[in-house]
């Protein structure tokens, strides 16, 4: 049997129902709020018509109803009812560069956990799950829908291995994310990121424009800080390479690299106002997102 700490089987995933139950999902900068399983007394730009009633300062002057406005004399406004459910979209990555740890679990079980964790948390919240799997040479996407079945069956996704394609690179991903998560959705990306190039911005600038996005960074330990003395050798089966640690500027420069790659990401947040966080292999995925 494969061990849970390089591969995520159902069992762990459906575990981890009952720990999500304390989690909630980040809403703070939603930009259309709505209101998961029941109807807000709040009113706002939606899908569904509400009501009309007289302009008051501060109402959006295109929601101004000309026809009432000029049958009345009056200025009216449009109010709507928000949607009932909000859209959820798990973006999982599952590249080669994620089946590695040298502590904790694999970072893509870690990502897995964090995915599954999310998703039961928009189901009990009454929010539709969808989302996406990708490697290296497949994608998939999953379209948002409701109830525990949506849950089962992004699970299912996150266990069952895509077959291979044509190659894929991060930047093509991000452009069918872009095209996948409708407006309005909350989008989580749970990747290491790599290959997070101009033209791969771009795409989720594009997306950040309608969508509030999180940015979930998974990494192993082993990624920001190397061991100080000694010599490793690293395989992934089919290739070695010897790393000598008491080269001091190689070390430096290696923790450098990763240092640069997390601010990066953390000034795209900021450019983009969207929410970062880092989660380490070995760190608890619950207490991370809580």
């Amino acid at each position: 049997m494969v061990s849970e700490l390089v591969q995520v089987n159902l069992k762990m995933l459906l575990k981890l129902a009952k720990p999500a139950a304390s989690l909630k999902l980040f809403r703070s900068r939603i930009r259309a709020p709505q209101s998961g399983g029941y109807l807000s007394r709040t009113k706002g730009r939606g899908m569904e018509f509400d009501e009309v009633r007289l302009y008051q300062p501060g109402d959006d002057i295109r929601s101004i109803d000309w026809r009432v406005t000029a049958r009345t004399g009056k200025t009216h406004t449009k109010l709507f009812r928000e949607e009932r459910e909000r859209p959820v979209f798990i973006s999982v990555d599952y590249r080669a560069s994620m089946q590695f740890a040298t502590r904790g679990v694999f970072k893509s079980v870690q990502a897995a956990k964090l995915a599954a964790l999310l998703a039961w948390v928009a189901e009990r919240h009454g929010d539709r799950i969808g989302g996406q799997i990708f490697t290296d040479h497949s994608c998939r996407e999953l379209k948002p829908q409701s109830g525990k079945q949506a849950v089962l069956h992004f699970l299912n996704a996150l266990i069952k291995s895509s077959e291979k394609q044509e190659a894929i690179n991060f930047e093509q991903v991000m452009a069918r994310l872009s095209h996948h998560a409708k407006p309005g959705s909350l989008v989580y990306i749970i990747s290491d990121f790599r290959g997070m190039s101009e033209t791969a911005q771009s795409y989720l600038s594009k997306l950040a424009r309608h969508c509030d996005i999180i940015l979930i960074l998974v990494y192993d330990p082993l990624e920001s800080h190397l061991p100080s003395k000694g010599s490793y050798r690293f395989t992934d089966n089919s290739r070695d390479i010897v790393v000598d640690t008491s080269d001091k500027q190689r070390l430096l420069n290696y923790q450098q690299k990763f240092q640069q790659h997390c601010e990066d990401l953390q000034t795209l947040s900021r450019q983009l106002n969207i929410r970062f966080l880092r989660c380490a292999s070995h760190e608890d995925a619950i207490q991370v997102l809580r």
